[in-house]
């Protein structure tokens, strides 16, 4: 009896100690899974979240990038202002016609190239009948005194008349062979031509129109008339340029104007041609400062000229005129240095080994190679100086992944 409640006694011990045990091996078990789970953590490194103007390359990539602290430099102060081409007044002619008449047609268009003497358009004109006319008496009277003259030196040599009358004939005939010239000139100025000219003194033949022609060759950059409108001498029917040589023509505003004068360098950009300054200079000095400011905006004007042998620059282009000034010491920074981003100036600025961040800045126009520090950054500042445009790329790779 006792032996037996002895082990009924037992039994609930040995059931606790093993249940122990158990829960002992347990949390043994967990707290190893959690160092294990601590050092595998502690041998990943974090992924680190950068903002999207920063930049984390390798070491790999490092010799790519140069760096340098931004310092001061002798710029020559830039001013730029907005231009735009255009034809060079002293090489542009303007073309009418030389009577009153009809278009009868119109035989250039713009931008044709035209060379001296070629026709442009023909008008009809009764001026131009008359004058024919009147060219052709002329042409007679001087072939009837011609003649007289000739009997008057056969009277002579038979004795018949004097001298005094054979003079008389001789002056004559100059004046008629004057009274030819001075009509066929006119007819020349009126647009005949020499072959219709002949024609007209040979076999009579009244030309029926007369040719507005190319005084000078170029390119024609206007045309006013059209066929059927009737010319009036004076009238401006066609425009025509020389534009191997063009101007450049800028607004100034007052506030600066004091500070430019002529013989100036000017470095000119122009959009449309889609190149920099820095990629194809196009320069030229400064020939003219208007002596008067514009009422309405408040500028005076400048010019300068440039050749255009290749006949890039077309009038009414846009450009940018960057007038040179004195050399002056200031913050600046290279030209291979600035990133443009949506439309700004930008640069790469060293926070970290291999570390870099887009940071807005405001600079002024280049000048040698270096553009002057307006607004952004401080002197000592280390930035990218060389292979800013590659980390660029690189930023926007890391950010779309």
């Amino acid at each position: 009896m006792s032996s037996h409640h002895q082990s009924r006694t037992n039994r609930p011990a040995s059931l606790v100690l093993a249940l122990a045990l158990a829960g002992l091996a347990t949390l043994t078990l967990t707290a190893c899974g959690k160092d294990e789970s601590a050092a595998t953590a502690a041998a990943t490194p974090a992924k680190v979240e950068l903002d999207p103007m920063e930049v984390q390359i390798t070491a790999q990539m490092a010799p790519n990038f140069k760096t340098a602290a931004v310092a001061q430099a002798e710029v020559a102060s830039v001013l730029e202002i907005a231009g735009r081409i255009e034809a060079n007044e002293r090489k542009v002619t303007r073309i009418g016609a030389a009577v009153t008449g009809r278009v009868t047609d119109v035989l250039a268009e713009t931008g044709d190239r035209v060379k001296q003497g070629q026709p442009l358009a023909r008008v009809a004109s009764p001026e131009l009948t008359t004058a024919q006319l009147a060219y052709m008496r002329a042409n007679a009277t001087a072939t009837l005194a011609e003649r007289s003259v000739e009997r008057a030196r056969q009277l002579i040599a038979a004795d018949v008349i004097g001298s005094a009358e054979l003079q008389r004939r001789e002056s004559e005939v100059q004046i008629a062979r004057a009274e030819v010239r001075a009509a066929g000139d006119q007819l020349k100025l009126m647009g005949l031509s020499a072959d219709a000219l002949t024609r007209l003194r040979a076999q009579g033949s009244v030309a029926s129109n007369a040719a507005i022609t190319a005084s000078t060759s170029g390119i024609v950059i206007e045309r006013q008339v059209s066929q059927g409108q009737v010319a009036q001498p004076g009238d401006p029917l066609f425009t025509v340029a020389d534009l191997s040589n063009v101007w450049v023509v800028g607004a100034l505003p007052e506030q600066v104007a004091r500070s430019v004068k002529t013989g100036q360098n000017v470095q000119i950009d122009v959009p449309a041609l889609g190149l920099t300054v820095e990629e194809a200079p196009i320069s030229g000095k400064i020939i003219y400062v208007g002596d008067t400011v514009s009422s309405e905006t408040r500028t005076v004007t400048i010019r300068t000229q440039v050749n255009n042998k290749d006949l890039a620059l077309k009038p009414q282009m846009l450009a940018s005129m960057k007038i040179q000034g004195a050399m002056e010491k200031t913050l600046a920074i290279p030209v291979l240095a600035v990133v443009r981003e949506n439309d700004k100036d930008h640069v790469y600025v060293k926070k970290a080994d291999n570390h870099y961040r887009l940071t807005p800045v405001e600079l002024g126009a280049a000048s040698g190679g270096l553009r002057p520090v307006i607004k952004g950054l401080n002197e000592g500042t280390e930035i990218v100086i060389e292979g800013a445009f590659h980390l660029n790329n690189e930023r926007k790779r890391a950010e779309l992944e």
